[in-house]
């Protein structure tokens, strides 16, 4: 049986993206003061912690969460360690063992020559550890490349007790109707 590893980022301790408002969780009914129950609820930005970005996020019009496939968080995965910008031609290395689905560990973001790459080989998900897929001077055309492409973005990834190398990736997003992004939990195994 395999053993997974959860690289889901606690959704109310997770970096937030600069600017997005704080994940807050409170009380709304507590049976220290008398309620039947206890229930909560919590005041967040839907690309807190770890999440992915639906093509509404950057795009009028588009479609919200509930287009992304399910079948695009399942499966195997290329875990890829790196730091920095990465442009396409540092990533022409890594495609011939590229399964469709990529998860880069480290403080990594996507110039738009490495989303065309991706783009190019195939990849339908690609994944981070930081907030956002893209440097901040590209944050929009790489966002805007990828999703309109049907590559799925996944950010907010713990990947810190995964080795890189091939797993196995189940995520699923939450079945939220409007979202421009959805939060996910997620899991890797080794195949």
């Amino acid at each position: 049986m395999a053993e997974w590893i959860d690289i889901t980022r606690e959704w109310t301790e997770a970096p937030l993206y600069p600017g997005d408002p704080e994940t807050v969780l409170e009380k709304h009914l507590d049976m220290r003061f008398g309620d039947l129950c206890n229930t909560s609820v919590i005041r967040a930005c839907l690309h807190a912690g770890t999440h992915m970005d639906a093509p509404c996020h950057f795009f009028e019009e588009a479609e919200d969460a509930l287009s992304i496939p399910l079948s695009v968080g399942m499966g195997t995965c290329c875990v890829i360690s790196a730091n920095g910008v990465l442009v396409g031609e540092s990533l022409e290395k890594y495609l011939w063992m590229t399964p469709p689905r990529i998860l880069f560990k480290g403080d990594v973001t996507l110039s738009q020559s490495a989303a065309f790459v991706l783009i190019d080989a195939g990849v339908k998900l690609v994944g981070v550890e930081g907030t956002s897929v893209a440097p901040s001077d590209s944050e929009a055309e790489v966002h805007r490349l990828l999703l309109s492409s049907g590559v799925t973005i996944l950010e907010g990834l713990d990947l810190s007790e995964v080795s890189a190398g091939q797993h196995e990736l189940l995520c699923l997003p939450m079945k939220i109707k409007g979202a421009d992004g959805v939060p996910v939990r997620a899991l890797l195994a080794k195949p």
